[in-house]
């Protein structure tokens, strides 16, 4: 059965690569599904949106795992509705965190005056739902 944790915090920069402080990632977890882990990334980007230093990601344990850009412009800022019927979508697979950060800064740099966009990087075998 997989498990899925939410994983991050506040970083020392926007470039996502060292938290701050010199500690430790948070992993919170592990969740029995995908939607659970979801409930709790979606609270944890409401309550740090106006931190541009903190991120969270979703990853899944597991051999073979690639990375995910995943997100869209939402009905509102909690970030749980999409806007349009296709849902979220996915970009990737990636094969390094790297590769998807820099997909992921396109994304948010294309949709910075879009308050009701907001994207995030997925660890997971395959991809969920619908979109590109």
């Amino acid at each position: 059965m997989a498990q899925y944790w939410v994983v991050g915090g506040e970083y020392a920069d926007t470039t996502f690569e060292r938290i701050a402080g010199g500690r430790a990632e948070e992993r919170i977890g592990p969740f029995d599904s995908y939607e659970a882990a979801k409930a709790v990334w979606q609270a944890r980007a409401w309550a740090t949106v106006d931190n541009a230093q903190t991120r969270y990601r979703i990853e899944e344990d597991g051999s073979d795992l690639r990375y995910w850009v995943v997100g869209c412009s939402y009905k509102d800022t909690r970030f749980s509705e999409p806007a349009d019927q296709h849902g979220e979508r996915w970009y990737g697979p990636f094969d390094s965190y790297e590769a998807a950060k820099a997909e992921w800064q396109r994304l948010a740099w294309a949709t910075v005056d879009d308050a009701h966009a907001r994207f995030r990087i997925e660890r997971r075998l395959e991809r969920r739902g619908f979109g590109t």
